[in-house]
């Protein structure tokens, strides 16, 4: 019964900690924004740095694990690269071993408990009536969220306590310390601290146990020191749990937490051992004090990173080729390195990777509505998380190329060079709102599969008229960017303006539909909604395509940011205009059609 109730305490912690660390992330993610980024980016954008600040932040918060979490959270989110992470986690290492420190101050004669004044427990109270506070008193969305960050740590940290204090009574056994002060030989020893520490899921944990023991006179230097050797390797177990749910990125940086310390378990194990066979180090049978234990804790700790720190590089390979991206990953990330900042002083080339770049996001872009489009006639669950995630990606695409085409104003560039930035930077705003209207077309269809909501035959008809007319534009619009083809940019605003007359008919006939009772007032809503979107999509493809022909021009503005569609008296015009009447004429419909398109068309 009582290993029944170790067990089950054990699992509660275990969910707190992922629930806490899901809290966290997502108020992180609320927050975060471009500011934040820029923050991290700029504390980190040298490995010395990163270390710098993992051994600080480790230092405070007295858990390399939680540490380790936040990052990976960081870096599922984009918000920081992978080389930037292996810095910080370096740290880390370094910052845990502070804790045993602090632990030492108990074991002092007349001590005034400041242990327990920076213990664990008492920084996680802290952070959680803070957070608390926040949540119930700040009126603004962005304060609420930080409540929900600072709330969402103390969840991970209660979590973490709540497993260690399961497996608490294991201190007490008197077998159990017999067992772990017998193991000398290295091997047992390694073995002993990593299944130890992966049970109480804290290295800081594992240390205090070793300085609890030292005070009974019984641990010598040659049974502590491989179970310290494998603290390190044990305190892993949290950091992978944390990657479960994560992106790619993110379960490499856990990887990397790991591998940190498995490499300095070799390392010290390898090199310590064979020296000690030739030369028999004569420490080797002294007795420990809490105090030896902490320095010998901080000696490893802080040799392995200096070891470790020169192949930063190589360890990123190496979990890159542990943890291989798939072919669509690898589009999604590839786009952002282009933007180097040393091609701001030549803006031919820098121009150049910003036209890859938007090219892209084009790509992305097209790919994003369709699969939003699809999900209005099959609606998956993954299809939809993906359109999410994908318009996440969409609004990094504008942030990235608008920072970057700020900067490159501030450089000397000729009329044309200026004229292009300024039509990039209409056009990312177009393809940012485009993408945008599909992320809420999705979002209508989530609401209408949880809801059971759907139209009438002839509703749905006249919906996938439109959709396939929208399905065009935006694929005539990504190929005319990609192609610099003007003379195909010229179809856009007469496609547009027959997509914004056919939502104004549909409008007017589900009103008829609704008042002869064939549809419900929720129904109406949703379908002008949808219809809405749809217009706003055409619009914003016909203002981009609009710039687009105009940015050779002299004494245009290019900057309509209006984004209305643009009728013309030109012959090409009327032409395209009586095509696409003819082609999405409604009354031509004979059958019922349903609108799919595969989302990787090109």
């Amino acid at each position: 019964m009582e290993i029944f109730s170790m067990v089950l305490a054990l699992l509660s912690g275990v969910a707190l900690f992922l629930f806490g660390m899901s809290l966290m992330g997502d108020g992180l993610k609320q927050v975060a924004g471009n500011k934040l980024e820029a923050f991290l980016y700029k504390m980190t954008n040298t490995p010395l740095k990163g270390v710098a600040l993992g051994t600080g932040v480790t230092s405070v918060i007295q858990s390399s694990s939680a540490t380790t979490v936040m990052v990976i959270g960081f870096v599922n989110s984009g918000m920081m690269k992978l080389r930037q992470a292996i810095g910080i986690i370096m740290g880390a290492n370094i910052g845990t071993s502070i804790t045993g420190w602090i632990l030492c101050l108990s074991y002092i004669d007349g001590s005034s408990g400041i242990a327990k004044v920076l213990s664990t427990a008492t920084i996680s109270a802290v952070v959680a009536v803070i957070g608390t506070v926040m949540r119930m008193v700040c009126k603004r969305t962005s304060h609420k969220q930080v409540g929900n960050i600072m709330l969402g740590f103390a969840i991970l940290m209660t979590g973490m306590q709540t497993m260690s204090s399961a497996v608490a009574p294991l201190r007490e056994s008197k077998m159990f310390i017999e067992m772990l002060t017998m193991f000398s030989n290295p091997l047992a020893g390694i073995l002993v601290g990593i299944a130890f520490t992966a049970v109480l899921q804290s290295a800081s944990a594992t240390v205090g146990v070793l300085q609890a023991l030292s005070v009974t006179g019984i641990l010598t230097f040659s049974s502590a020191f491989p179970i310290i050797l494998g603290i390190g390797v044990g305190a892993a177990c949290p950091v992978l749990i944390s990657a479960i749910g994560a992106n790619k990125n993110g379960k490499r940086t856990a990887l990397v937490y790991l591998l940190n310390d498995t490499f300095g378990m070799l390392i010290w194990s390898i090199a310590f051992y064979s020296i000690n066979a030739f030369v028999h180090f004569t420490f080797m049978e002294n007795i420990m004090t809490p105090v030896s234990i902490a320095l010998l804790n901080t000696v490893f700790r802080l040799v392995t990173v200096c070891i470790l720190f020169p192949f930063i590089s190589k360890i990123e390979k190496l979990v890159c080729w542990l943890v291989k991206d798939s072919a669509e990953e690898l589009e999604d990330e590839a786009d952002f390195d282009l933007l180097e900042e040393r091609l701001l002083t030549y803006p031919a080339l820098a121009i150049g990777q910003c036209h890859r770049a938007m090219s892209g996001m084009a790509r992305k872009l097209r790919k994003n509505v369709n699969r939003a489009l699809n999900l209005l006639n099959d609606y998956q669950q993954s299809k939809y998380d993906k359109v999410q995630r994908k318009e996440d990606l969409i609004d990094k695409y504008e942030t990235r190329l608008g920072d970057y085409l700020i900067k490159l104003t501030k450089h000397e560039m000729n009329t044309a060079q200026t004229r292009q930035v300024s039509l990039y930077l209409h056009m990312i705003n177009d393809f940012e709102r485009i993408g945008d209207h599909a992320s809420y077309i999705a979002h209508m269809s989530n609401e209408m599969n949880d809801d059971k909501t759907s139209f009438s035959e002839d509703a749905w008809d006249e919906l996938n008229v439109v959709m396939e007319a929208v399905r065009e534009e935006i694929n005539l619009t990504c190929m005319a960017f990609l192609n610099s083809d003007k003379e195909l940019a010229q179809r856009v605003s007469p496609l547009g303006m027959v997509i914004t007359t056919l939502c104004d008919e549909l409008k007017l006939r589900h009103v008829e539909r609704m008042s002869n009772g064939d549809c419900g007032l929720e129904e109406g809503t949703i379908f002008t909604d949808l219809l809405n979107s749809f217009n706003r999509i055409a619009a914003h493809c016909a203002s981009a395509m609009v710039a687009l022909m105009k940015s050779t021009e002299e004494d245009v503005d290019i900057h309509i940011h209006n984004s209305r569609v643009y009728p013309s008296d030109s012959p090409e015009y009327k032409a395209f205009l009586q095509e696409y009447n003819q082609k999405y004429e409604l009354e031509q419909m004979e059958e019922h059609m349903r609108s799919m398109e595969p989302e990787e068309v090109e």
